[in-house]
């Protein structure tokens, strides 16, 4: 029997991904551990690798293609023994390809249109449901019973046309609405049509560039945070005199290579890094995660650091923090960063964490406002260092001073307790050596 290769979920939260490329060809021999392909999400590219080993007989979506639904049949292995021709051949119970943007690829390897299965029998409400998380998510938000669709993906899978289809031809069994107080959030709301929009400006002026999936991916979760967490600000001012000098000082006496270069060089979001580590190591009841059901007290700070990336950002992930070194942090968000922005992240580095810096100090911003991005219960917003006037000793006098605003989820960090964690980050970045004890 045909080995199916079905597209991967590289993630908890991913419904469709792009198929770069792939790196095997048909008639290759696949050995168990080989890469296969290159899947792109909205985040990362990353490879796919063969656990079985065999004939890779057919490949079912050509290279270059978008938006292929997870657990999607995306190319058939024969089996040592089996006719390769007859595997290749054969029909394999899919949803249709999406549309390709590698015409070309397509062309080379031509694919036969491959038929649907018969719809199978709805699946009763006392054995497992099988869906994908797509279908799960618009048949929530149409208030939808997925038991009542049939389902026409790999398997009797109920998929997105599914649904979508029971909704267009209204035979979907609507789900009664639920009249307790921890009903999930309505559906999010839609702005203006995209016709009415465009309307508003003459024709031609203006190009139109179609969102690509991590443009739509932020675009949902920020809606869905914004509209779904109640966000509450704190801000502060930070002098940065001690933490330049600190500095300074550690970036020049920092060791060098045989190529000459040093080990390192500290920059001002590391110390923010570190600090905020340590802060919350302080204030361990703002490390927290909210859930509905219980509040995730952390035992070590995971800070996620947004990093701009075409078409987007992402949040690579320092580990621990708290416990490593001013140049450790520095030497490992050079190497995230860099990768971050050939899209070559493993999940694992840029997924969970307890909360994320956001700094457009480089920018020359002065304070802004950041989006908490769940599971975060927080997030800090850095500005730029400039001189002020400040009073000291009932002097005037001159200093560099930094704001900065923690965005926090009320229902697991309130105003008090936003209040302490700024306090103790405050008091860290104007004494930096509190960091190093």
């Amino acid at each position: 029997m045909p080995i199916e290769i079905l597209m991967p979920a590289l993630s908890p939260t991913m419904e469709k991904g792009n198929l770069a490329k792939w790196l095997k060809k048909e008639g290759d021999r696949i050995k168990s551990g080989d890469v296969l392909a290159e899947i792109e999400t909205d985040k990362a590219t990353m490879e796919v690798e063969a656990v079985d080993e065999g004939i890779l007989a057919k490949i079912v979506v050509p290279g270059g293609t978008q938006d292929v639904l997870v657990n999607q049949v995306i190319a058939l292995i024969a089996s040592d023994g089996e006719d390769v021709a007859k595997v290749a051949s054969g029909g394999v119970s899919s949803a249709p390809l999406p549309k390709s943007v590698a015409p070309e690829a397509a062309t080379a390897s031509p694919t036969p249109s491959v038929p649907a299965s018969a719809p199978v029998a709805p699946v009763s409400s006392a054995s497992k449901l099988f869906a994908s998380p797509l279908a799960k998510r618009i048949a929530k938000e149409a208030g939808l019973d997925l038991s009542a669709i049939s389902g026409t993906g790999p398997h009797g899978r109920v998929i997105e046309r599914d649904v979508k289809a029971a909704l267009a031809g209204g035979t979907g069994k609507r789900v009664a609405p639920a009249s307790t107080a921890t009903d999930a959030p309505a559906a999010l709301a839609t702005g203006m049509a995209d016709e009415t929009v465009k309307k508003l400006f003459e024709a031609g002026s203006y190009e139109e560039i179609p969102h690509d999936s991590m443009r739509k991916t932020i675009a949902r979760r920020l809606l869905e945070a914004k509209q779904t967490i109640p966000h509450f600000y704190v801000s502060a001012d930070c002098e940065l005199d001690a933490l330049m000098a600190a500095r300074e000082a550690i970036n020049a006496s920092a060791p060098k290579g045989a190529d000459g270069k040093a080990a390192y060089k500290l920059s001002v979001n590391d110390f923010v890094i570190k600090a905020l580590a340590v802060a919350l190591m302080r204030v361990p009841d703002a490390n927290v995660t909210w859930t509905e059901g219980a509040m995730l007290k952390h035992k070590h700070a995971d800070i996620g650091v947004a990093v701009s990336i075409p078409g987007g950002l992402i949040t690579p992930i320092v580990r621990k923090a708290e416990l490593k070194s001013l140049s450790a942090i520095s030497n490992e968000m050079k190497d995230l960063a860099a990768r971050a922005r050939n899209r070559k992240l493993k999940p694992e580095e840029y997924q969970g964490g307890s909360t994320a810096v956001s700094n457009l100090g480089m920018f020359g911003v002065k304070n802004f406002q950041a989006i908490v991005n769940p599971p975060h219960a927080t997030i800090l917003a850095v500005g730029a260092g400039e001189q002020r006037a400040v009073v000291k000793n009932g002097q005037l006098a001159v200093a560099t001073v930094m704001t900065v605003t923690f965005s926090t989820d009320h229902r697991a960090v309130d105003g008090a307790l936003g209040a302490e964690l700024i306090q103790a980050f405050k008091a860290l970045i104007e004494n930096p050596v509190g960091m190093l004890v």
